[in-house]
């Protein structure tokens, strides 16, 4: 496996993870057969940690799209180097710190780990952009 593919899919994993803590404090805020229930304005709102993880999950999702999309790009080109590599391993670290920031509720560091990972998305679209 290349590494590019490799860093994808621990990002994908991540990414399809992150949905876990907020759920579990819908489960606590709520009860199982409420947080199964259909929702409601007069459901009890989750603690605003668990708000602002379910909005970073979202965040992450979105861009999960350019990433993979550039990472085939790189794929299907037969690109790999060190800077898609290093490109990917940004991408990753940097979601990763977005959504636990995210969650603490810290607004600046979240701000510079979002913008870390798109340096990492714009390290794969400059390593494709001879190529077109």
């Amino acid at each position: 496996m290349k590494p590019e593919l490799f860093w994808l899919t621990l990002s994908a994993i991540a990414t399809g993870l992150m949905f876990l803590p907020y759920i579990l404090d819908r489960i606590a805020v709520r009860g199982l057969m409420g947080t199964m229930a259909n929702p409601s304005p007069a459901d009890a709102p989750q603690h605003a940690w668990a708000q602002r993880a379910q909005r970073a999950h979202a965040n992450a999702v979105e861009n999960l799209v350019v990433f993979v999309a550039l990472v085939a790009a790189a794929q299907f080109a037969g690109i790999s180097s060190a800077q898609t590599v290093l490109g990917c391993q940004l991408y990753f670290w940097a979601r990763l710190a977005h959504y636990v920031i995210y969650s603490a509720g810290i607004p600046v560091l979240r701000t510079l780990a979002f913008a870390v990972a798109l340096v990492g998305e714009a390290l794969i679209a400059l390593a494709l952009l001879p190529t077109m």
